[in-house]
């Protein structure tokens, strides 16, 4: 073999090598600094995942992580690519999670909010598994209490048909109201609730969020309603020790 041909071979040896391996070069520079870069290795690494359930999390995640930055468009684009239906409701719920987060960033007002709780809910509509469907609705309208949007929030749980799931959505949404410190909003939802074992259980659940948050008028107006002797008197037990011990705790500071 002459010096030419065997200069060319050498060269396209050269390449062929050069090419396979670039993906992997650009990948070790990456940096996490670098804009998207980081975000894109993983959405990368997911397409190769053969076991569906691992891949549909990696989908989650990476939603969950687009709708921290804001970007809600790209996060809910993620949905269709997951075939799970609970991860697709879970997925609902982090965007919608990770969105009302931001509340109190300028760009976020409610008429952003709106297209977003809408955009969720039309995902939701995809969903053919009705366990999966009515989480994803709970999970909404948890997001939406979140942000402040309790209007919203209640429309969504009264769209639920199944009356147990519905009472589940109203429930839920009063702890968010509650850990929020939004009594009044709290107790408006649980007025929503129609069955008096679920409501009663939503009263003694909210008012344990308030007695633990040093809200304790709240937590009492929270146990009073409810119509269960025994489980009233927990709450409300439950209340005074929460108070006593937060009495004690500063007594002990003006001591020292």
């Amino acid at each position: 073999m002459g010096i030419k041909p065997f200069f060319q071979l050498w060269l396209c040896v050269f390449c062929f090598f050069a090419i396979s391996i670039a993906p992997v070069a650009a990948g070790d520079s990456c940096r996490i600094d670098e804009g998207d870069c980081a975000l894109r290795l993983l959405e990368a690494e997911a397409v190769k995942i053969d076991n569906v359930s691992w891949r549909d999390q990696i989908y989650r995640e990476l939603a969950k992580l687009l709708a921290a930055e804001g970007r809600t468009d790209e996060a809910i684009g993620f949905i269709a690519r997951i075939e799970t239906p609970d991860t697709k409701a879970m997925t609902i719920r982090g965007i919608g999670m990770a969105a009302a987060e931001l509340s109190n960033a300028p760009a976020w007002g409610q008429p952003r909010y709106d297209a977003l709780f809408s955009a969720l809910r039309v995902e939701a509509e995809k969903i053919t598994h009705p366990p999966s469907y009515a989480i994803a609705l709970t999970y909404i309208a948890m997001a939406q209490a979140f942000a402040g949007d309790n209007q919203g929030a209640w429309k969504t749980a009264s769209d639920m048909e199944n009356d147990a799931l519905r009472h589940k959505a109203y429930g839920e949404t009063a702890e968010i109201q509650a850990e929020g410190g939004d009594t009044d909003a709290a107790m408006k939802s649980i007025g929503f609730i129609e069955s008096e074992a679920y409501r009663n259980k939503a009263y003694s659940t909210v008012s344990k969020i308030l007695a633990n948050d040093g809200l304790f008028d709240g937590a009492l107006q929270a146990a009073l309603p409810i119509n269960n002797a025994y489980k009233k008197a927990q709450a409300m037990q439950y209340l005074l020790n929460k108070r006593r011990h937060a009495n004690l705790k500063n007594k002990m500071k003006k001591a020292e």
